[in-house]
């Protein structure tokens, strides 16, 4: 009698994958069924690609009755696969050793020929050889199912068992639903890798942009100093220099989005407490001192309105209560219960008269005030101090609905 042909062979050597429990083998394909359930409510629910690499193998593995799974990804620059994820394996096996992706290999074999692989002898195969890797772990039956992600492969979804148990083509339409929820999970992944690429050089290009926006508007505010150096007149040129200081308070509030990673808001407190630094030098008889809370975050156009009142109540500080006289302009910054902040301006010089309301002045600055007060939604308070006075303006944190 010739001997049996290799198919023979293994239906006498081999094992029935219910172990000839019919009950066992509905048990599984119900387990199985659960099992891809659970896979595609973790991927439906945004779990990390890392975790669904994890949950997969290990799951698979379950289904399967499999002592090994492991997703191979596929490195095309060196042939080779690297096992990204694994369970079962030696330490020192995931995310580190590889595998060929010729043809020698069950994994390459699958990903060549396009088709998913079962060899429930891989001592006598004759399509592929059977890599180290499983050979050391005492490997004898191996499935593979091609992992596809973003219309090309990502990699092989691959099971190994030391046992005789066959795997059947029922394990194959198992191992294959697992690979394309995991290849869903995978195209995401991508996607998302592409979308925080753009969103990076979104980022980049809006922090260059408010740089460059902050170095024009700084070029204008210079301009407009020597423009009040030359113009020969003392009005003209003080005129002049109070709109430098606007056009430059506002020159900052771009430097500081520049440096942030938020262009829609920022922290209210660190941007005055830089306005009013470089406010310090360009006043120069007045000692500008800052306390500010920080954490105070609110949307950037209300926070260079709220800049544009303090700048204004400075320079009035400056040019009323200390005239040509040196001495302190104190500014604070702070929370105001839970839906308010305040910013208050003190000086410490010649007060205000009984008789007179500075809100009711329509000088520029007092009407600039006004303005943006009223934008946003604000009240300003005024105290007479001995000496000096302050300027308290309450502020809603977020713009009234």
């Amino acid at each position: 009698m010739s001997a049996p042909n290799e198919r023979e062979s293994e239906k006498v050597e081999s094992k029935p994958a219910d172990g000839g429990d019919p009950s066992h083998g509905l048990r599984q394909r119900i387990r199985q069924q659960e099992i891809l359930a659970e896979l595609g409510v973790a991927a439906l629910q945004g779990a990390s690609f890392d975790q669904l690499l994890t949950d997969t193998v290990q799951l698979t593995a379950q289904g399967l009755d499999a002592d090994f799974c492991k997703v191979l990804e596929l490195l095309p620059s060196e042939n080779q696969f690297l096992v990204r994820a694994g369970v079962g394996w030696s330490r020192g096996v995931v995310g580190v050793a590889k595998v060929g992706a010729d043809l020698d290999s069950p994994a390459g074999y699958a990903l060549r020929s396009g088709q998913p692989v079962i060899s429930n002898h891989l001592e006598m195969e004759t399509r592929f050889r059977t890599p180290e890797l499983l050979r050391r772990h005492g490997v004898r039956r191996a499935m593979n199912v091609i992992l596809q992600g973003d219309g090309k492969p990502y990699g092989v979804l691959e099971v190994d068992s030391r046992s005789p148990t066959d795997f059947r083509e029922q394990d194959i339409a198992f191992l294959q639903g697992a690979a394309n929820l995991l290849g869903m999970a995978i195209e995401r992944e991508r996607e998302e890798r592409k979308l925080r690429a753009a969103l990076a050089r979104n980022e980049t290009l809006l922090k260059e942009m408010n740089h460059r926006v902050k170095n024009s508007l700084s070029i204008v505010s210079s301009m407009l100093r020597l423009q009040a150096n030359d113009a020969g007149d003392e009005q003209v040129s003080e005129l002049l220099n109070e709109a430098s200081h606007r056009v430059e308070a506002i020159a900052k509030a771009h430097d500081q989005l520049s440096r942030g990673s938020d262009v829609d808001s920022m922290d209210v407190g660190k941007y005055i407490e830089a306005l009013c630094h470089d406010l310090d030098e360009s006043v120069a008889q007045c000692d500008v001192r800052t306390e500010v809370e920080d954490g105070i975050v609110i949307a950037t156009d209300r926070a260079v309105s709220t800049a544009l009142i303090v700048n204004e109540l400075i320079a009035n500080a400056a040019k009323y209560a200390y005239e040509s006289q040196s001495g302190i302009i104190s500014v604070k910054v702070a929370r105001q219960g839970a839906e308010n902040f305040t910013v208050s301006v003190r000086d410490e010089g010649a007060g205000m008269p009984d008789d007179v309301d500075p809100r009711s002045r329509k000088g520029l600055g007092m009407r600039i005030i006004a303005s943006f007060t009223r934008q946003l939604s604000a009240t300003i308070e005024m105290k007479k101090h001995d000496p000096g006075a302050e300027f308290i303006v309450s502020i809603p944190l977020q713009a009234p609905c």
